[in-house]
């Protein structure tokens, strides 16, 4: 499967020119008439994509969702989500393109999962809006791309505020048009997956016959976010709302179960215990080890 890490692997591959900005781009659907492909098999990209096609034919794929709205549409995509599509050249309206690295240059999108739920959905969820509030959705894409070709400066600090305008009114329009109950058991059964999903990867992950590149850090929540082809922030937010503790700490706490099994039960020595559990260094482990119990290795396996 085809994964495109930014604006510009993406555009290359469907057939456009580079953005003018590596990770942010607005158009109208219609420039893009002729020139993109019309036909995509599925692919990933670590991009998110806001749209409204107020026309056109064909269907797109995101996540799970095999239907697509025939209306006037609003539809999104979030980093790593499989999509795919096969649409008509008659396509009007507009997207924008933001990158993870976008997102964390600014403060004002520090509760961006948070606060617009329908941008951490697994299964992303298409619908329809009434062509009443179109006109006042247009008007932020065209004040966005207004600004983006003009020639300020400080452009991007009124773009900022721009989408968080485009945000706040595309969640209006959400929750009036997507039934509350279906959402809360959508997002649950979605984040119940995660986190099953995580728990199994950190158990396995440690494993002795498991094979992990040298490259690779297991302790990161990093690591296993990549795996489940999600965003760290997404992990994190999915493991403590439902744990109460951040994806960090589960990985600790697991980390620690392993380590004073060994302590109490073998008489393996620490500093074998410390690679096996991959830590670069016994002296790394021991510090971790004490952080977290008040006692060193020794002294926990001596008093055990």
């Amino acid at each position: 499967m085809q994964h495109f890490k930014t604006i510009t692997e993406y555009y290359k591959a469907i057939g456009l020119d580079a953005p003018r900005h590596p990770h942010f781009d607005i158009k109208s659907f219609e420039e893009n008439m002729g020139k993109v492909a019309s036909v995509m098999t599925p692919f990933r990209h670590e991009l998110y994509f806001i749209g409204i096609k107020v026309d056109g034919g064909g269907k797109v794929l995101l996540g799970h969702n095999t239907t697509f709205p025939k209306g006037i549409t609003v539809f999104f995509n979030s980093p790593f989500q499989i999509q795919s599509w096969d649409t008509m050249p008659d396509w009007s309206g507009y997207y924008i393109l933001i990158s993870k690295d976008f997102i964390a240059s600014s403060h004002l999108f520090d509760r961006l999962l948070d606060d617009y739920p329908f941008l951490k959905i697994e299964e992303s969820i298409p619908f329809e809006i009434n062509k009443a509030d179109v006109p006042e959705i247009l008007f932020i894409y065209e004040r966005i791309k207004e600004e983006y070709l003009g020639g300020n400066e400080d452009k991007f600090s009124f773009i900022e505020v721009y989408i968080l305008q485009l945000l706040n009114q595309l969640r209006r329009l959400f929750l009036k048009n997507i039934d509350k109950q279906t959402l809360n058991e959508q997002i649950h059964s979605a984040n119940t997956k995660i986190l099953s999903d995580f728990q199994e990867l950190i158990k396995t992950s440690f494993y002795p016959d498991t094979k992990i590149a040298a490259s690779s850090n297991i302790h990161s929540p990093s690591y296993y976010a990549d795996i489940l082809h999600i965003h760290p922030n997404h992990l994190n937010a999915v493991v403590k709302s439902i744990t109460g503790i951040t994806a960090l700490r589960l990985i600790h706490n697991h980390i620690l179960e392993l380590a004073k099994a060994e302590l109490v039960q073998t008489n393996v020595n620490v500093k074998e215990i410390a690679y096996n559990l991959h830590f670069d260094s016994p002296s790394n482990f021991g510090a971790f080890f004490k952080k977290n119990t008040g006692l060193t290795p020794v002294s926990y396996r001596k008093n055990a």
